[in-house]
């Protein structure tokens, strides 16, 4: 065993007994739900397991989810190169701007995107009551699977242009002026010499639009398609619990593919970074597009009026319509924005403070033991929402004293734990990566120079390294509260009875068709977005990145 350690520069009396067993216990208690999906798998009878895999409707969800997956990441990848090379390689008007615009999608929940343009191209909807003087009584249906994969591909195409975008600013531009001196053309000068550098990041950015459509809920159900995340949440509601789960291990299956093709593709990557080794992007356009130029703009202007214009306008209709009488209960109060901050604020907090002894442990520790408890954590964020909640849900039933009554907790309590520990084991990594990569950037010599005269390494990580990966704490707090504000699966199937967030109110409202109640939480939902992004970038400078 002590070899094994050895090999990866540790051995096991180098490590830190304390900080390596609660590096362990924190990356167990995150995989402990999940267990309840092997065991319920395991518990039901061959013969029954093999009915519930093949039934018809299992293998429509199958398909369903195959074809949305695949749509969305082919979509992503047609939006998200064209626009990361138009913004960074050509001359492109106001490049800096559209630059800018085409990444903002990311931070609005494709749910309040889909019942957004529900409302718009729907039936009886708003671009149908434009298109009524003109004689056209009817446009091609919205719901199914081609609304599903547009509006999802809406919110997920950034994933590919940031990615993209990022290779494409580090490209050496020389080797275009190589490929114009050989007489090639814009086209096959792209496809010749750009796309096969930054293919790698093409791929990545990609893969997360497939695991984000995978996992995506909200969209699909808005949408009346039946994909496994919408089909488990039916089945629960119906108490199949059985049923429930199969379709559960099938989904984790199809993301584990996701996740075996991502960990592919970074070796890849690094490899091709390694061969690469260019000079950088130059400081000027490497393209004109002459004659295109103008023309050019008409794709990102187009997408984003679909994603970025299309829910403002409908935002606003209903804002200016709403009829506040219709139903009263749905009726903005403070206490749903509070309870969205309470609990997402606790998940943020739980989350760092989690994150920090699991992301030091992997940064200063090149052990086999270390690597493990860090990707530990991640599986966590590789399971869809709705797939975690189940699992919680069933351990925590089956608990007999957990929903007990006692008269020294209150029952608007009970569940909020539970709810807050989902988002952690959701959501955590997010911290993991941004406090590890902010723990590599401090130089080990300080803190060894600490202990050198005399200082216990507590007190150490206390006054040297914590001050120093503050940032990346910030920046990971921020992320868990950005997405945990967003997160829908989660927040509908653990949230205690009574206890109602701008996300349930959202839901319940475009549940029950009365959408103008859900234009406030909505538009608080983008401000807190916004202001989670700007502490996010502000972290960023602070760190250098």
């Amino acid at each position: 065993m002590k070899s094994l350690f050895r090999r990866y520069g540790r051995t096991t009396d180098d490590l830190p007994i304390g900080l390596t067993l609660l590096s362990g216990a924190i990356a167990a208690t995150i995989l402990f739900p999940l267990t309840w999906l092997v065991v319920e798998a395991v518990t039901v009878e061959p013969g029954r397991a093999w009915e519930m895999v093949v039934r018809p409707k299992t293998l429509e969800v199958v398909l369903n989810s195959l074809l949305m997956t695949t749509g969305v990441t082919v979509l992503s990848i047609l939006i998200g190169v064209p626009l990361a090379w138009l913004t960074v390689q050509t001359d492109l008007p106001f490049r800096r701007f559209w630059s800018v615009v085409v990444a903002l999608p990311l931070v609005i929940p494709s749910y309040i995107g889909a019942f957004a343009f529900v409302s718009a191209f729907g039936p009886r909807g708003e671009f149908q009551s434009l298109l009524e003087p003109l004689g056209i009584e009817q446009i091609p249906e919205i719901y199914g699977l081609p609304g599903t994969v547009l509006v999802i591909t809406l919110y997920t195409y950034p994933y590919v242009y940031l990615t993209t975008r990022a290779a494409l600013l580090s490209f050496d531009t020389t080797l275009l002026d190589a490929a114009r001196t050989l007489n090639h053309g814009r086209w096959r000068a792209f496809r010749r010499v750009t796309f096969p550098q930054i293919r790698p990041a093409v791929a990545a950015g990609a893969l997360l639009a497939a695991l984000y459509a995978i996992s995506d809920f909200g969209t699909p159900a808005i949408m009346r398609f039946s994909v496994f995340t919408r089909q488990i949440y039916l089945e629960m509601n119906t108490f199949n619990v059985e049923y429930a789960a199969m379709l559960s291990l099938q989904l984790l299956g199809l993301v584990l593919v996701v996740l075996a093709l991502e960990s592919a593709v970074r070796s890849n990557e690094s490899v091709q970074s390694d061969a690469a080794g260019g000079s950088g992007a130059s400081s000027g356009p490497a393209v004109t597009l002459g004659a295109w130029r103008w023309p050019a703009t008409l794709l990102p202007a187009a997408v984003t009026t679909l994603a970025l214009v299309v829910p403002i306008w409908i935002l606003g209709l209903w804002l200016v319509n709403a009829d506040p009488s219709a139903r009263p209960e749905l009726a903005f109060e403070l206490h749903y924005a509070t309870n969205s901050l309470k609990v997402a604020g606790a998940a943020a907090l739980v989350s760092v403070l989690a994150a920090l002894p699991v992301a030091y442990f992997a940064a200063r520790n090149d052990s086999p033991l270390s690597g493990l408890f860090e990707r530990a954590t991640y599986v966590g964020f590789a399971v869809p929402g709705i797939v975690l909640a189940l699992a919680l849900v069933a351990f925590a039933t089956s608990y007999d004293g957990f929903a007990g009554d006692s008269p020294l907790l209150p029952a608007i309590y009970k569940t909020t734990p539970l709810l807050v520990f989902a988002y952690v084991v959701r959501f955590m990594p997010q911290a993991v990566g941004s406090i590890r990569s902010s723990t590599l950037q401090v130089d080990p010599m300080l803190v060894e120079a600490a202990r050198t005269l005399g200082t216990p390494p507590l007190r150490a990580f206390r006054r040297i390294t914590l001050p120093l990966v503050t940032p990346g704490i910030v920046a990971g707090a921020a992320l868990v509260f950005l997405t945990t504000m967003k997160e829908l699966p989660v927040t509908l199937i653990l949230k205690p009875i009574g206890f109602e967030t701008l996300v349930t109110l959202i839901w319940e409202a475009q549940e029950q068709a009365y959408f103008q109640y859900a234009v406030i939480p909505s538009i608080l939902l983008l401000v807190i977005s916004g202001l989670s992004m700007v502490i996010l970038l502000s972290a960023g400078n602070q760190e250098g990145l």
